[in-house]
């Protein structure tokens, strides 16, 4: 195992066009760090810098105490899983498991040793002597990510494995990975554009925007304090609420209502999150809403209102009655505060 450090890595292509610039990371040995962002972030153009697949234009990668920037992929002690599997289909599940084992010259008895424990672990004994045309989708990415383990890197490398698989197997297998690696204890790095999936695996998240680092915390950290209006927006399901706003003597006017916040005047967007919302009691601060429709979702149901013209969604117990016209409230803590240039004020 070790630590991963990245030092204002940039990949410039071709033509001129940047990839990714300025990434400072430091990863902590056995840390579980999760790359997200939309399409065209940079996120997995910087997982195969660190992997080798990619040269590195500037700046640096260490793995342990190496600088990595000129080494092979083989040579860096790091495995990757990819989100087609990359078995080979010819192969048994136990020779997709030990070729690169083989190549590398390791003794037989290593080799079983190796296969046996990583099968063990994965669960997936009964399926050795299979081609993976024989296996199921989840079953083929527990072979795959066997394949990574029986090489006992330093890192382990996800390059949005489970965006092949159904709904409810992305679900079971996120949990699967994140105990895995728990339990191995290896320095991991996963790329995904699934928020829910990010937050659910992550030690930490690093928000990407445009090929730069716009956030780097905690899962928590991320969501409840976004540095910005793009974080707000993009962690968090539903995505948080964002209004138009302007402060003016220590009074933030949103929605309708007038709320007390200490910062300095000017326009803002406001950003509440839905399950901070809920109906305004009597002689409470209220923010006049339309009800446009609900979604219902079993434990609980979203409302989908319009104020003064934008977007606002509230999340409510199952049993909660709405009406056409509402009155909404929020406490004035859980109210984020962003200024023109979209950054958080606070």
């Amino acid at each position: 195992m070790a630590a991963i450090t990245i030092e204002n890595l940039g990949k410039t292509y071709t033509g001129g066009v940047s990839a990714v610039r300025g990434i400072d990371i430091d990863i902590r040995d056995g840390e579980f760090v999760v790359l997200v962002g939309p399409s065209g972030c940079g996120k997995s153009t910087l997982l195969r810098m660190i992997a080798g697949l990619e040269e590195i234009t500037e700046g640096e990668v260490r793995i342990g105490e190496r600088v990595v920037n000129r080494l092979e992929p083989a040579e860096r002690d790091i495995a990757m899983v990819f989100q087609n599997y990359a078995l080979y289909p010819h192969m048994s599940v136990r020779q997709n498991l030990s070729y690169g084992l083989k190549n590398r010259g390791t003794p037989k008895a290593e080799i079983a040793r190796r296969v046996d424990e990583a099968a063990r672990i994965l669960e997936i004994g009964a399926y050795l002597d299979r081609k993976p045309r024989a296996l199921s989708g989840g079953q083929r990415q527990r072979v795959a990510m066997g394949r990574a383990i029986v090489r006992e890197p330093a890192a382990f490398l996800f390059d949005e494995p489970l965006s092949n698989l159904d709904a409810k197997l992305r679900v079971s297998m996120r949990g699967e990975i994140r105990a895995l690696q728990k339990r191995l204890g290896t320095t991991s790095v996963y790329v995904t554009h699934d928020q829910l999936e990010a937050m659910t695996l992550a030690d930490r998240l690093v928000v990407l925007r445009d090929g730069e680092v716009e956030q780097i915390g905690a899962p928590l950290e991320v969501y409840r304090r976004p540095v910005s209006t793009f974080v707000a927006e993009f962690i968090g399901s539903p995505a948080m609420n964002m209004l138009d706003g302007e402060v003016a003597g220590g009074t933030l006017r949103v929605g309708g209502a007038s709320l007390p916040v200490g910062v300095a005047p000017g326009k803002v967007k406001v950003g509440m999150r839905a399950e901070d919302m809920r109906l305004a009691g009597l002689g409470e601060t209220a923010i006049p809403a339309r009800l446009a429709y609900v979604e219902e979702l079993g434990a609980q149901r979203l409302g989908h209102f319009e104020v003064e013209g934008q977007r606002l969604i509230a999340a409510f117990p199952a049993e909660q009655a709405l009406s056409d016209e509402i009155a909404l409230t929020v406490d004035p803590s859980a109210l984020h505060v962003f200024g023109a240039d979209g950054r958080r004020i606070d």
